[in-house]
């Protein structure tokens, strides 16, 4: 027999004996809304499987909200004066103290003011002399009564006019016992942060004091820690907020991250439009992460009540649908089976669900991975 041959039989005889030996059994396919798995899988998967227990979690109110100033730390500069700006100390973002310099604007306001002091100062002198004399005169029978009283009077003029100088001096932040200039100083009525200037050399301002029409708002100086936060609540949620309660803040700039809060005024007259109360929250903001004007979401503490719990990542939403994978013993085949079973939902509080149906506490369920099994339960 050739070489050739004989290969040739010995690959039909292997050829017959493997069609002769029994094929590999196939997994069972698991039925509709189950995932079975084995050790191994588990492990690979990385699944977290743990006993539904019972847990404290907090009942919310979420509402809408707006950082602003506390109302005692922040001022809103405005010129007393009209006149042009020549200098600015203010940068935007410095520090100042309450007192320290912000602009200098060169006015005729206060040239006047001053030139009005001064003439009221010598009008008084010059009536004081006059009643000295005229007082003397009658004294000693030189002079009337009649002339003596109206010296009187223009004295006790001359020292209210003086009065009413000194006053509109004043009223324009200056000294009486200062030197007599037409530079007024801005200064910062607070201590705190320059956040916003629109003084600027050479910058026309008109005054307060000598304009009806609307004025320039110059500097705008605040503290930004702490901060007060506005919230709205409808008619129907006021019985439940009052003051002392934790809100947790949260904006659009930085939504992972919650800023603790507390309500300590809740308005005592509604909005006739919406029907809604304003809430206050004072909050720390050592970061200034809150920016006044911004907007954020409030999340109101309203109690705390025990109950059945999941951490959210177990939770498998679907349209209207919530289910989670609960372990449900062992397939025929040894392997382990998981049930993807309809939950009812309650409130959620700082990564877990409260679950009021579908659950039973000790049993046992897919806390971490579980989205990984839901194509596999169709």
């Amino acid at each position: 027999m050739s070489a050739t041959r004989a290969i040739g039989i010995v690959l039909a005889l292997a050829a017959a004996a493997a069609a002769c030996r029994p094929a590999e059994p196939v997994p069972a396919a698991p039925p509709a809304g189950e995932v079975w798995l084995t050790e191994e899988q588990i492990r690979g998967g990385r699944l977290e499987i743990e006993p539904v227990g019972t847990r404290s979690l907090a009942v919310r109110l979420v509402t809408a909200g707006k950082v602003a100033f506390d109302e005692g730390r922040v001022g809103h500069v405005f010129s007393p004066v009209s006149g042009r700006v020549v200098d600015v100390a203010g940068k935007l973002g410095q520090r100042v103290r309450a007192g320290d310099a912000l602009a200098v604007i060169e006015s005729p306001d206060l040239a006047s003011a001053w030139s009005d002091l001064l003439k009221a100062r010598a009008d008084r002198v010059a009536a004081a002399h006059e009643d000295t004399r005229q007082q003397n005169l009658f004294t000693h029978g030189a002079g009337s009564e009649r002339d003596a009283e109206a010296a009187r009077d223009n004295a006790a003029k001359a020292e209210a006019e003086l009065g009413r100088a000194e006053l509109r001096l004043k009223l324009l932040h200056a000294s009486p016992e200062d030197k007599p200039t037409q530079s007024f100083v801005l200064r910062a009525p607070v201590a705190g942060e320059i956040v916003n200037r629109t003084a600027t050399p050479g910058l026309e301002v008109q005054g307060m004091l000598a304009s009806a029409n609307v004025v320039q708002e110059l500097f705008t100086v605040g503290e930004l820690d702490p901060v007060w936060v506005w919230g709205d609540v409808y008619e129907r949620d006021l019985a439940r907020v009052h003051p002392g309660q934790k809100v947790g803040i949260a904006s659009s700039a930085d939504p992972e991250r919650v800023i603790e809060g507390s309500i300590d005024y809740v308005g005592q007259a509604l909005d006739p439009q919406t029907h809604t109360a304003r809430l206050r929250c004072v909050v720390r903001n050592p970061d200034h992460r809150l920016k006044p004007e911004m907007f954020v979401t409030l999340s109101v503490e309203l109690e705390r009540r025990d109950g059945l719990a999941v951490p959210r990542a177990a939770v498998i939403k679907a349209g209207q649908r919530q289910t989670v994978f609960v372990e449900d013993g062992k397939a025929g085949d040894g392997r382990r089976r998981f049930l993807q079973r309809t939950v009812e939902l309650a409130d959620a509080d700082d990564g877990w669900i409260g679950v009021t149906g579908g659950l039973k506490a000790g049993e046992r369920v897919v806390v971490s991975g579980s989205i990984l099994l839901s194509g596999g339960s169709d």
